[in-house]
């Protein structure tokens, strides 16, 4: 990610209080996968976005399995987390760093923030998520960044949502729309790597040329889009929002209806499937971590079916492992976005900034 907020999902999650990131630890040393060497100790440290999330019950298992108890370091948004790493690259805050993806995965990479380690159990994983033969990261899970739609105000209006990029240029769609800058979030830049996807480098100035002429909206970051300007959400119904059109997460339906008093049959919001941006989140065992035997028993544990099966209603991400089952609420309110255009992370690295640059002067000036 670029410097971002807290995903859409987990920030409802993590208001509740649901995360719970420390389980007891045994008396005996520890055990189990990746355990057979390291510094003897019985804490593990998971340096994250603010936005990680798991269910207590998960990291008690994780614990029982192998004698080591999970401290979490949280650090911001996934940009500023990464920053602080490699200004102490060498020596790291905690032994395994979660939440680097796929717009950012090079720039990790290329300031050596990883020891390779090839997790067990990564056979199980998704292959089009492994973009890195050396296994210095871990594929943990992948999200869609898609524009999300308020179904009553399109049923109010007998108006059909848009459904793909050059939908939102038509005039019926003139001053909906609601995005975050693509240069201090990550949905926001997930949206504009998404429509050079699909507009190619040589269209995409183009196209938000034509959408700031269509009235596209630009605020800071996720939370004041999602909960302060898009009427379809909870916190956008409080607020009086008057934008039906919002950036947001494929899986940002299923929050709406997880967290509602009394929970609706159906989900208030719907998500415009020809508009999203693949995400692909990883983790990686810090270079120099004081604990690492402790670090890879915990990678090979975040691909582990237990874990992968706990993230749909937890950070509202979807697993990378192949025979994770996903709950029934996630997959009755989400959306299944098959093939989501997205951009190789070696041609973000070579182009982000220019691209940011570009979209700061044609959508900011």
């Amino acid at each position: 990610m670029h410097t971002t907020t807290k995903y859409a999902a987990t920030a409802l999650a993590a208001a509740l209080g649901v995360t719970v990131l420390a389980g007891c630890g045994s008396d005996e040393g520890p055990s189990g996968s990746g355990a057979s060497r390291g510094s003897g100790s019985k804490t593990v440290t998971l340096v994250s976005h603010d936005s990680f999330n798991v269910s207590k019950d998960v990291l008690e298992a994780f614990t029982k399995e192998t004698g080591y108890r999970v401290k979490t370091l949280k650090s911001g948004d996934a940009g500023a987390a990464l920053n602080q790493e490699i200004l102490t690259k060498g020596s790291p805050r905690g032994d395994v760093f979660f939440g680097v993806d796929n717009t950012l995965l090079s720039r990790a990479l290329d300031n050596g923030l990883f020891t390779p380690y090839e997790a067990k159990g990564l056979d199980r994983v998704a292959k089009d998520t492994q973009r890195d033969e050396k296994h210095r990261v871990t594929p943990v899970d992948t999200g869609d960044i898609c524009v999300n739609y308020d179904k009553k105000y399109f049923a109010d209006k007998k108006l059909a949502p848009p459904k793909t990029f050059a939908d939102l240029l038509k005039p019926a769609y003139k001053d909906l729309l609601v995005t975050e800058n693509a240069a201090s979030s990550s949905p926001g830049l997930g949206f504009l790597l998404g429509t050079v996807a699909a507009e190619g480098e040589d269209g995409y100035e183009a196209y938000w040329k034509k959408l700031k002429a269509n009235g596209v909206k630009v605020v800071d970051g996720w939370e004041q889009a999602y909960n302060e300007e898009f009427s379809g959400s909870a916190g956008g119904r409080k607020a009086k929002a008057d934008r039906p059109l919002v950036v947001s997460y494929a899986s940002s339906p299923p929050v709406e209806v997880l967290y509602a008093d009394p929970q609706p049959k159906e989900a208030p919001t719907g998500v415009a499937t020809g508009t999203c941006f693949r995400q692909t989140e990883y983790a990686g065992l810090l270079t120099g971590a004081k604990n690492e035997a402790g670090g890879k028993a915990l990678l090979d544990f975040l691909i582990s079916k237990t874990f992968q099966e706990d993230m749909p209603l937890t950070m509202f991400v979807n697993p990378v492992v192949e025979d994770a089952e996903l709950p029934e609420l996630f997959t009755k309110h989400g959306e299944k976005v098959d093939t989501p255009p997205t951009v190789a992370p070696e041609e973000i690295s070579a182009n982000r900034e220019q691209w940011i640059q570009s979209w700061q002067s044609l959508v900011l000036k």
